[in-house]
């Protein structure tokens, strides 16, 4: 930049009357070489949009429940060129001190379809900075074209850049705080070669493992294969949306890998898209709303079973005919079922359950601690977010455990223990196998999920969200209930005595002897459980992903206990009290979810 050009920068900067956000954006103008992203912050600049700027400049992205993750956009709290490049600076200072054979063992990047047309971003090129600057100090695995699955176990590489340990789970714990560390102290772009996108491409350390990678997962994944000889033959037909994401191709192989022909494709959502242009929101969670042009194909070509993968196919949304589409924890309680129904047949009595693990989030549904207590194995809670769950994995297996499912409520399931994170397209696979073998026996998968609450008692559960994207108000929503009642929590919710409260923001457990959490303390985010006298567990917390204020609540009966119709009148009387009480949408501005 000349001497003109830098003058100009400081008398926009200066118009903010804010001497450090000048200063931030005074880096940024002086450091970002994309002309789009600094286009938007010097337009930002000359219409002095302080408030914006401010949200951009004043802080950076933090590890969340799945990792870094921001909007696309200019900023040091967005993704973009240049917080990739200090990103992948920081990481790399903190893998060399790490790992002494990192310029050997190297590293995995990977991208997906995601992408932002006014910044000039797109995954693809984004991690493409990694890849070329790794790829002049270390071994670097890029791949050629847009992946799903976790391959850094399989290469023993260091670290997947998206971002996972070596151990093939996301990065937790205090790995993330040291990266964040690692960041800070590298912001400034090394050299100008950060920005030369064709650096890596002339890298001989450079190299493409897809071909290998997928089938090497391909080859793992006929261990969740149970019953290929009935899959054979099977007469069901199923929808597959990838929902304009990576998972299409994945889904297909997969398919072939258990014997089942091809799923039939949602042809307007099987290629990537990043502008998602026939959903009006890319999420398979959403239900109904998002999975309407699979449900027309599956009732145009009589498929009885619809699955749908998120963008990078790592969460599974499944519909039965007449439409039923199951939530996260009805599609857990199924799965839960039949991965102990399979391990059973394959070690008859006298085997020992007891080494086996399953595990769920703290917001999930309780119904695997309850099989887990008439069936013999062992069932856990983690944290919210699949890193806390590939976190304990890699422990249990490390001490000699077995885990044979884990989930969280929100879609994302694991079947077996073939990498240490929810994985969609085994899912959809193991779905549609389970599907199959009850089809022999003349029972849906509905019939079967009533089979399993009539065995182990109904778990009616319920799952939305408020948005609000105002930090302020979200802390005095929180502040308040830790304060509602003669300065603590409410003793009381819809009539109910409140009889167990966990706070793990801030490490309080009514129902532990010392009041203390057994869960990790997580100050970062809110989340305050409570169990009620009627034995309704409630949970309100902060998403570490999206500006979202969730709630969860499940009742839990015992077998034969109470029709599910009073169930559910019940909690959602607790559920309708307790967001009025506590969160007070009205009077917080809250926007509900959408229909």
């Amino acid at each position: 930049m000349n001497g003109d050009l830098n003058a100009n920068v400081k008398t926009r900067c200066s118009a903010t009357g804010d001497p450090v956000l000048d200063q931030r954006t005074d880096q940024w103008l002086s450091w970002d070489k994309n002309p789009q992203t600094r286009g938007q912050v010097e337009v930002l600049l000359e219409q002095g949009s302080s408030e914006e700027l401010r949200r951009r400049f004043s802080s950076r992205m933090a590890f969340g429940t799945a990792g870094l993750r921001a909007p696309m956009g200019a900023g040091f709290s967005f993704i973009n060129d240049l917080t990739v490049i200090q990103t992948t600076q920081g990481l790399y200072v903190y893998l060399s001190r790490c790992f002494s054979n990192l310029g050997t063992r190297g590293v995995v990047v990977g991208f997906d379809t995601r992408g932002q047309e006014a910044s000039g971003c797109t995954s693809e090129r984004v991690f493409c900075r990694p890849t070329l600057m790794y790829g002049v100090l270390c071994n670097v695995y890029d791949y050629s074209d847009m992946q799903t699955f976790l391959s850094v176990l399989h290469l023993e590489g260091v670290c997947f850049v998206q971002v996972y340990w070596c151990t093939g789970a996301q990065i937790s714990s205090p790995h993330d705080k040291e990266v964040l560390r690692c960041i800070e102290e590298s912001e400034e772009p090394w050299s100008d070669a950060c920005w030369d996108a064709g650096l890596a491409d002339r890298s001989p350390l450079k190299t493409d493992p897809l071909v290998e990678v997928t089938s090497s997962y391909m080859e793992e994944l006929k261990d969740l294969c149970f019953h290929r000889e009935l899959n054979l033959c099977s007469p069901l037909r199923f929808v597959h949306s990838a929902f304009h994401g990576v998972g299409h191709r994945y889904v297909q192989q997969a398919f072939s890998v258990f014997g089942f022909p091809p799923p039939i494709s949602v042809p307007e959502q099987r290629d990537p898209d990043p502008n998602f242009s026939s959903l009006r929101c890319p999420n398979p969670e959403e239900g109904h709303s998002v999975l309407e042009l699979s449900l027309r194909l599956a009732e145009s070509v009589s498929a009885r079973i619809v699955l749908a993968t998120d963008p990078d196919a790592d969460r599974l949304a499944v519909a039965e005919s007449d439409w039923k589409v199951f939530t996260g924890n009805e599609l857990a309680a199924l799965l839960g079922w039949w991965m102990l129904f399979n391990w059973r047949e394959r070690n008859p009595p006298p085997a020992d359950p007891s080494s086996l693990y399953m595990l769920a989030t703290c917001v999930s549904s309780r119904i695997l601690r309850t099989m887990a207590k008439q069936e013999g194995f062992r069932f856990e809670e983690t944290l919210p977010g699949f890193k806390w769950i590939g976190k304990r994995m890699v422990e249990l297996s490390d001490a000699g455990h077995q885990v044979l499912f884990a989930f969280e409520e929100s879609i994302g399931f694991l079947c077996g223990a073939m990498v240490p994170d929810k994985d969609g397209v085994s899912a959809a696979v193991v779905v549609a196998e389970m599907s199959s073998y009850l089809q022999t026996k003349q029972l849906s998968l509905t019939q079967q999920l009533h089979s399993i609450y009539q065995r182990y008692g109904f778990h009616v559960s319920r799952t939305s969200y408020l948005l609000c994207d105002h930090a302020p108000t979200v802390l005095r929503i929180f502040s308040r209930i830790r304060s509602y009642e003669d300065g603590s929590y409410p003793r009381s919710c819809a009539g109910h005595r409140v009889v167990c409260v966990r706070d793990v923001t801030v490490g309080y457990d009514s129902s532990q002897p010392d009041h203390r959490c057994t869960l990790p303390v997580t100050k970062s985010s809110q989340m305050i459980s409570f169990t009620l006298a009627n034995g309704i567990r409630a949970t309100l917390r902060t998403s570490g992903t999206e500006p979202k204020i969730k709630y969860y609540s499940e009742f839990c009966a015992e077998p034969g206990e109470r029709e599910v119709s009073g169930l559910e009148a019940e909690l959602e009387e607790v559920t309708r009290v307790l967001v009025a009480e506590l969160l007070e949408p009205e009077k917080n501005l809250l926007i509900g979810r959408l229909a």
